[in-house]
């Protein structure tokens, strides 16, 4: 932790909110959207066959995230997948508060732009209550990641979840901090 997670909550209370507040023309501060958590999950279903796979995950995870992962299990048998309930099949952190922002600031400016061949994220991940999920396709786009001590290149999803209402406060809120979104109904 270098201390970097407070300055995107300083910049949430210092300049997000005023301007939020004037955007969206809001009466009372606390209808501001704010940031409530992070979700980072990966799911891994190779470790139906190799324990040694789901091994690496959660040590990828705790690695990237600074936190213990929690191992998801199915909850039921899927024969065409060879999963049976309650074989593992991926690991999850949810982040909040000071980690939450660390890491928040950690992807927006070391993480993404190592993405190969990367001109912003889509602006279309919106769940429509003001949620957005970010897949992300290799590991190694983290800093922390060793790239010589990976075995497999696989993905994560990060899922960002706000109080906003509306996509549309939800991606004026997640501008605000700095994601690099990107239109892409213009193809």
């Amino acid at each position: 932790m270098d201390g970097n997670g407070p300055r995107l909550k300083a910049k949430y209370q210092e300049e997000i909110v005023p301007e939020l507040m004037k955007q969206f023309e809001y009466e009372n501060v606390m209808q501001v959207p704010r940031l409530v958590k992070i979700s980072v999950n990966k799911g891994v279903g190779e470790a139906a066959t190799n324990k040694k796979v789901m091994d690496e995950a959660v040590e990828e995870l705790r690695t990237i995230t600074g936190q213990h992962p929690m191992v998801r299990k199915a909850r039921k048998a899927v024969s065409n997948f060879k999963i049976r309930q309650g074989m593992p099949i991926g690991a999850s952190v949810t982040l909040r508060g000071e980690r939450m922002y660390e890491f928040m600031d950690r992807l927006i400016t070391l993480a993404l732009p190592r993405v190969r061949d990367f001109r912003g994220i889509p602006d279309r991940s919106f769940d429509g209550r003001g949620n957005y999920t970010l897949g992300i396709k290799e590991q190694i786009v983290f800093p922390e990641i060793n790239v010589d001590s990976v075995g497999t290149i696989s993905g994560l999803d990060v899922t960002f979840v706000t109080t906003a209402e509306t996509d549309e406060e939800a991606l004026a809120l997640l501008k605000a901090f700095g994601m690099p979104f990107v239109r892409r109904d213009a193809a």
